[in-house]
C-alpha cells in the first residue's frame, strides 16, 4: 500500500513546512556544481506542491534561500537568483491553472530587482486563487523577522498606539511575516540535518518535526506523503 493510500483525509495537518536542503550535496557526490543540485530540486518543489494540493492542503511553506544565504560564493547567488526567475515565470500560469496562490515572506527588498518584479507579478496573478496557498521563504531569517517585528511594536509603544502590558503573544503573531498564515503543523527537513536553521523559530514552538536522510531533488509525493503519515501517529498535546 502506497503511502498516498494510507493517509487519513479527515486528520492532515493545515500547514507544512520544508527546509528544502542537501541540493548542493546531491551534486557534488555527482561530480556537478552545486546549482546543478538547484536546477533538479525544482522537480521536487513542483512534486510537493502537486501533491500538497492533490489532498487538499491549505498551506505549504517552502524555505527557498535564506538571508545567510547571500553569504554564499556570489557566481552560486546569482545563479540561483536566475533560477528563481525562471521558475517563478514559468510555472506561473500551472499555479493559476491548480487554483494555487502564491505568496512570499522574508526581506523581499534584498532581492534583485527583475526577481522581484516577476515575483509580485506572479503573487498579484495568483492573488484570487482559493486552493492551496505556496509561501516561499525568501532572503527569509526568523531572527531577521523577530527583530522586524519587535522594531515595529516598540514603535507603536513609543507613538502612544500600544503600551508595554498590551504586548501578547498574539500582539507578537501580528506582526511576523506570516501574520495572515496559521502555524505549521509539521516541519520537514530533509538531507540529514537535524537543525531548524532559523526558520520559523516563532511559529514551530508546538510543531511536529520531521528529518529524512533523502536529499531535495530526491524528494518525491511519497516521500511527502511519508511525512504526513508519520505525522498522523503522533499525539499532539500542545503542553497539556
Amino acid at each position: 500500500m502506497s503511502f498516498k493510500e494510507q493517509l487519513d483525509l479527515i486528520n492532515l495537518p493545515q500547514h507544512v513546512a520544508i527546509i528544502m536542503d542537501g541540493n548542493g550535496r546531491w551534486a557534488k557526490e555527482r561530480g556537478y556544481d552545486r546549482i546543478y543540485g538547484h536546477q533538479h530540486g525544482v522537480t521536487s518543489v513542483r512534486e510537493c506542491t502537486e501533491a500538497a494540493a492533490e489532498i487538499g492542503l491549505k498551506y505549504l511553506t517552502l524555505y527557498a534561500f535564506s538571508t545567510e544565504n547571500w553569504n554564499r560564493d556570489q557566481k552560486e547567488v546569482e545563479a540561483l537568483m536566475e533560477l528563481l526567475i525562471d521558475t517563478i515565470e514559468r510555472e506561473t500560469p500551472t499555479l493559476d491553472k491548480n487554483n494555487i496562490r502564491l505568496k512570499a515572506i522574508g526581506d523581499l527588498s534584498r532581492l534583485p530587482q527583475g526577481a522581484y518584479e516577476k515575483l509580485k507579478r506572479c503573487i498579484e496573478h495568483t492573488k484570487t486563487n482559493t486552493g492551496l496557498c505556496l509561501v516561499l521563504a525568501l532572503s527569509y531569517s526568523s531572527r531577521w523577522e523577530i527583530c522586524n517585528a519587535l522594531r515595529h511594536i516598540a514603535q507603536e509603544v513609543k507613538d502612544g498606539k500600544l503600551s508595554t502590558d498590551e504586548i501578547t503573544d498574539e500582539i507578537i503573531s501580528n506582526h511576523l511575516t506570516t501574520n495572515e498564515i496559521p502555524d505549521p503543523d509539521l516541519m520537514i527537513r530533509t538531507s540529514g540535518e537535524i537543525r531548524i536553521s532559523n526558520f520559523l523559530l516563532w511559529q514551530l514552538a508546538y510543531t511536529e518535526l520531521y528529518f529524512t536522510s533523502t536529499h531535495w531533488p530526491d524528494f518525491r509525493k511519497e516521500n511527502f506523503f511519508e511525512a504526513i503519515v508519520e505525522f498522523q501517529k503522533r499525539e499532539r498535546r500542545f503542553g497539556k
